[in-house]
């Protein structure tokens, strides 16, 4: 049985695909619907402060997608990250590495099918989301336009990759999958921090996050991502040696 039928077995049939494609799938539903009734919401859960009535604008399609990109930028890149390092810590079950190790010789062999896969269900997961958040927000609000939506899930994409990526070369040092995912989040959350300078956040892969949610929205052009979009290309392939680096290097 070769590597890559080995992957797609172990993400099938582990059921890991359902966390991700339930996770995004879920939220891509929920965001339009919430953008759409969250006034009714807040009226049911007791909009009347004390005699101050909270009025919200009415929703725009926009809305929808910002409401997807919030919830998937956090809950479901925390899901996505916690499936990365269950597939490329695989060092930490010591006979499975010594199993890898002794049947191959380059430890790209063993890392590729395992990235490409685990990226494969990652994007596939958000795109398959984020076209039901585009659906669902023109049946309830209004149309977004095509281009824009395509752009944005394409940029948001791109720092998917770079997130499982980092995973990889994370996995390459830490000594468990739990280690893994502390590490790969925490520095996943230092990002946006020293993205609070515009002049830092928008060469940052952070930033690539919320294109889906701003360039529908009119206040970010596909042109303004680029910077962040070549850094991002730039990172990935370097994490991508370091894990190959790590990996090869690492002592059982």
């Amino acid at each position: 049985m070769s590597l890559w039928r080995l992957e797609w077995m172990r993400l099938t049939r582990t059921k890991r695909w359902i966390a991700l494609v339930g996770v995004y799938l879920f939220f891509g539903l929920l965001g339009p619907l919430t953008a759409r009734y969250l006034g009714e919401i807040l009226d049911l859960a007791g909009g009347d402060l004390e005699g101050a009535t909270i009025e919200l604008p009415p929703p725009v399609p926009a809305d929808g997608m910002a409401q997807y990109v919030g919830n998937a930028l956090q809950i479901g890149t925390l899901v996505a990250v916690v499936v990365a390092a269950g597939a490329l810590a695989f060092d930490a079950i010591p006979e499975m590495g010594i199993f890898l190790r002794t049947r191959v010789s380059d430890m790209r062999t063993v890392l590729t099918p395992r990235f490409t896969v685990t990226v494969t269900a990652v994007v596939g997961s958000f795109v398959l989301g984020g076209l039901a958040a585009w659906y669902e927000t023109w049946a309830l609000i209004g149309g977004l336009g095509a281009g824009d939506v395509v752009a944005g899930l394409l940029l948001s994409s791109l720092f998917l990759v770079f997130v499982v990526a980092l995973v990889a070369a994370v996995a390459g040092r830490a000594t468990s999958v739990l280690g893994t995912v502390m590490i790969s989040i925490l520095v996943l959350l230092v990002m946006p921090i020293f993205g609070i300078v515009d002049a830092i956040g928008r060469w940052l892969p952070s930033h690539l996050g919320g294109a889906l949610a701003a360039i529908p929205a009119g206040t970010q052009s596909f042109g303004d991502y680029l910077p962040a979009a070549a850094v991002t290309v730039i990172a990935t392939v370097a994490l991508l040696f370091l894990a190959v680096r790590f990996a090869a290097s690492r002592e059982l």
